[in-house]
């Protein structure tokens, strides 16, 4: 294994610490590497005593469910799947800019319920302290629930949260950011499941064609296409195979975004402050 820096390896110990003081735990894992490293350690600390749960949201893709189920089976976790009913909320459907409130909260609800079932005390997610400063609806949700965000806690970064994924040889240790499908939608147009259906199988044809890290935006018949600027050579050269297969998956038009891959890059403009529960 790489060396890990002091400062990473005493938050190392210090998440080890917390988690194992917990003594039961959930873990809301989604297969990103945040969410992963907090459902690695707690399993690491707890065994059994560290139920491991995924959402199959709609707006989960396939790819991110299957991943947790191999990595699940991998590490010998204590995992389960549960179904979530965002989509039927009108607060999510109309996808305002506090739409991740209304997602956070039906899964927080939901592994309350569990947690009460299995006499669980503690939820725990993968949130860390770069997060914070970003726009998140959602740490108002999980605040509402208790939820702990132990990687905010001992201190961790994106960076050194890659690093620990690496030192301890994590599958994902590398995986590109991903958001959920839904984020690929502008504000205030409606979401439905032929929608994230759509963008799904558009995001995958761009895998098929070798690419790694990209966001298929939704504006009602155009795909636009957003990566790195060092794939847009590739792109380029590759427009008549890219047009046409995501032409395939319903869309009128593909334009390749200039300003490249951006992640969340939708919530420019967006306020700090919004109104969690609209009249």
């Amino acid at each position: 294994m790489a060396t890990l820096s002091p400062q990473t390896q005493d938050k190392y110990e210090n998440l080890r610490k917390s988690l194992g003081s917990m003594g039961r735990v959930i873990v809301a894992f989604s297969g990103g590497v945040d969410s992963s490293l907090v459902a690695f350690v707690a399993n690491q600390e707890l065994g059994d005593n560290a139920l491991i749960v995924t959402s199959a949201s709609k707006s989960l893709k396939r790819s991110d469910l299957d991943l947790t189920r191999d990595l699940a089976e991998k590490w010998g976790l204590n995992y389960r799947v549960v179904l979530t009913d965002e989509l039927s909320k009108p607060g999510y459907r109309s996808n305002p800019v506090n739409r991740c409130f209304f997602c956070k909260t039906s899964l927080y609800s939901l592994l309350a319920s569990v947690a009460e079932e299995e006499s669980i005390e503690f939820i725990v997610n993968g949130t860390n302290v770069d997060d914070l400063g970003d726009h998140r609806p959602g740490l108002i949700a999980a605040r509402d629930y208790q939820v702990q965000s132990p990687l905010v806690d001992t201190g961790f970064s994106k960076a050194d949260i890659r690093e620990l994924a690496a030192h301890l040889k994590l599958e994902n240790a590398d995986k590109p950011q991903a958001a959920c499908l839904s984020s690929r939608v502008p504000y205030g147009t409606s979401i439905d499941e032929s929608i994230l259906e759509q963008i799904e199988s558009a995001e995958d044809q761009l895998a098929e064609l070798g690419f790694t890290q990209f966001r298929v935006r939704h504006h009602d018949d155009v795909a636009r296409i957003e990566i790195p600027a060092d794939d847009m050579a590739r792109a380029l050269e590759m427009n008549e195979a890219i047009s046409n297969r995501i032409q395939s998956c319903g869309y009128r038009f593909v334009a390749l975004d200039l300003a490249g891959f951006r992640s969340g890059s939708l919530n420019k403009g967006i306020l700090d402050v919004v109104q969690v529960n609209p009249n």
